[in-house]
């Protein structure tokens, strides 16, 4: 699962695969916006075909936090 979302970042923000870890945050460390993480979470509500409830957008602030959530909802990949 980390190695899809990662590749989603790295496509969706030009950022090295290489520098993205389950502790990595959206804003402050890959210097995401508000449309780059709507633009994420929409991807991932694609990719794994559920609906993220905009209540829990707060709370997915780092890659572990989405996995930890995905996991939350029965998603494993």
């Amino acid at each position: 699962m980390l190695e899809k979302i990662k590749a989603l970042l790295a496509e969706e923000l030009g950022v090295n695969e290489d520098e993205i870890t389950e502790a990595t945050s959206f804003k402050e460390d890959l210097g995401a916006d508000s449309l780059d993480l709507f633009e994420l979470v929409t991807n991932l509500e694609e990719e794994y075909n559920i609906e993220i409830p905009a209540e829990e957008l707060e709370n997915l602030t780092t890659i572990g936090k989405v996995i930890d959530y995905l996991k939350s909802v029965n998603i494993e990949a």
